[in-house]
């Protein structure tokens, strides 16, 4: 019998297509506090803690940190897009595999832990289209961090709660944030293409294997953490 594994997936980009409606909701709500920031800079940071993010698109749009009224224009901002975001939240779909890899995770013996640092209206959203509670065995939120990835603190507090010790844990994500933050946290990190990130950066960030989405993962989910962590699935036992 071999030691319990966890995987720990992300959500937006990598079981839910949302990372070009938070590109937009970002493009239109800086739009709105009178700034303009190129979509491929907004892309690029999408999956950061939204602090970091925001701060960020400040320094491109050449609000500087001494800037007058800088707090208030980030604040404005952020509020906008939360807003604009979760008003458009019909617009979101699945993507390829979503509720299969989690299913197969699940039929593989493994925890299975939703390990995000969105904010509870931002999740509720999120888990009500995936509909796979029943496979789930922990899930993580903003409300359990102070500061998200590239930090590996909510990393970390799914590995705590999916009760596995950290070589044990397999990070499923879509950005490169999500592997630096695996690796932090003493994770191992694989990656989906599903958030329009190439697979060199995500190589790079750390990410041992990258899948064109998270259904080709699905189909070598078991061969896959087996060799990242020594741990076969239920089925390969």
């Amino acid at each position: 019998m071999g030691e319990q594994v966890a995987i720990l997936f992300d959500i937006d980009g990598t079981l839910v297509d949302s990372v070009y409606a938070h590109v937009v909701a970002w493009r239109d709500a800086l739009s709105d506090v009178g700034l303009t920031v190129p979509l491929w800079e907004v892309h690029r940071r999408i999956g950061m803690d939204g602090s970091l993010l925001i701060d960020e698109l400040l320094q491109i749009a050449g609000v500087n940190d001494d800037a007058p009224g800088r707090s208030d224009i980030a604040d404005a901002a952020s509020s906008k897009h939360k807003e604009i975001y979760l008003a458009r939240g019909d617009t979101l779909a699945l993507l390829p595999g979503a509720r299969e890899v989690v299913r197969r995770s699940k039929e593989l013996g493994f925890v299975t832990v939703l390990a995000t640092s969105a904010p509870e209206d931002e999740l509720k959203l999120l888990r009500d289209l995936l509909d796979v509670e029943e496979h789930v065995d922990a899930v993580t939120s903003g409300e359990d961090v102070d500061t998200a990835k590239p930090d590996a603190t909510v990393v970390k507090i799914a590995i705590d709660r999916a009760g596995v010790s950290p070589a044990n844990a397999v990070m499923v994500g879509d950005a490169t944030w999500d592997s630096i933050a695996a690796t932090k946290a003493g994770a191992r990190s694989v990656a989906v293409l599903t958030g329009g990130i190439s697979g060199d950066a995500l190589r790079g960030a750390g990410a041992k294997r990258v899948f064109q989405d998270s259904l080709h993962l699905a189909h070598d989910l078991d061969a896959t953490v087996e060799s990242l962590t020594g741990q076969p699935g239920r089925s390969s036992r």
